[in-house]
């Protein structure tokens, strides 16, 4: 029977004539006359050996054969519609729409879109930067950044990054303040505080990592407080003060010498929290969204996340 298939319109044709049981109004909705589209119905059945249509003065009906064939037909036209969307990804100006919190964007994602974009010129990066929780499907989103749990419904969730919260500040601050031999020695400095919860749990502050330190007679009030760590290590670049980052997030600030690291102590962020690309089930596989999703992970992969600890040198 492979030999004798007809074409994608004679398909197409088929499929109209079966879906309105009438030939003139799959003729209007394909821009054919009646009796074009009877001519090919009659051709296709000609070529199988089997009627397709039961035809009277009053009535047209689909036979046995032609409801079987007529259900493979609308199955396989719509399986190439829906391919011929996710085609339309790997073609020239490629777009990719992709959301992200302040932080992620700012501290991580941004800094690396270039050498994304070099390999892969032709993509079109929509980045959208929000604190608010997108929806794939109603905010038309085909990337997330998302920080959880990893349990997301009907979307894939690949792991990026452990937490490990150390403190930072900027190689001018550490050097005016003199050296800094115990962690009790940040005591006499401008601390910068991050005081955030959600989801059921805290973000980790200096307090706690006061407490891994042996410190328990701590003031957390004097300061200056963010609601987020995007600002806070800014504000630790700038001078203001000694902030907690998480290791993933100043990677690139200690590596470029904007923040060093005063003490190796680090604490652990919210048990089985962390950070995740996640992308919609149904679009995983999508040439393009694996592409990218593979690329974040390596450089994720390749993020230096235990710099050793900086300490001034001696005057």
């Amino acid at each position: 029977m492979a030999g004798h298939l007809p074409g994608i319109r004679a398909l197409k044709t088929l499929e109209a004539a079966g879906r309105h049981l009438n030939f003139s109004r799959a003729a209007a909705e394909l821009g054919l006359t009646p009796a074009a589209v009877s001519h090919q119905i009659k051709e296709f059945e000609e070529q199988l050996g089997i009627a397709l249509f039961l035809r009277t003065s009053r009535m047209m009906e689909l036979t046995q054969a032609g409801e079987i064939l007529h259900t493979a037909v609308t199955e396989a036209l719509t399986g190439l519609t829906r391919a011929a969307v996710r085609v339309q990804k790997i073609r020239s100006n490629m777009r990719l729409r992709v959301s992200a919190s302040t932080s992620i964007a700012a501290k991580w994602l941004v800094p690396r879109l270039e050498k994304f974009m070099q390999q892969w010129p032709d993509v079109d990066i929509r980045l959208d930067v929000s604190t608010s929780l997108r929806d794939f499907t109603r905010d038309d989103i085909d990337v997330a950044f998302r920080w959880g749990r990893g349990q997301y419904p009907g979307a894939r969730a690949d792991r990026m990054f452990e937490h490990s919260i150390i403190p930072v500040c900027s190689p001018a601050l550490l050097e005016a303040k003199g050296p800094l031999t115990e962690p009790r020695d940040l005591l006499k400095c401008r601390l910068i505080h991050v005081s955030w919860s959600g989801l059921g749990v805290t973000w980790p502050d200096w307090r706690m990592w006061m407490l891994a330190a042996g410190i328990g007679d701590f003031d957390d009030s004097p300061g200056l407080h963010f609601a987020e760590t995007g600002p806070a290590i800014q504000a630790a670049i700038d001078g203001h003060g000694i902030a907690l980052g998480d290791a993933w997030m100043v990677a690139d600030d200690l590596a470029a010498g904007r923040l060093v690291k005063p003490f190796a102590l680090s604490i652990d962020g919210p048990p089985q929290f962390a950070y995740y690309i996640v992308t919609p089930l149904e679009a995983a596989d999508d040439p393009l969204i694996r592409t990218f999703r593979e690329w974040v992970l390596e450089e994720a992969a390749n993020t230096p996340l235990t710099p050793e600890a900086v300490r001034p040198t001696s005057r």
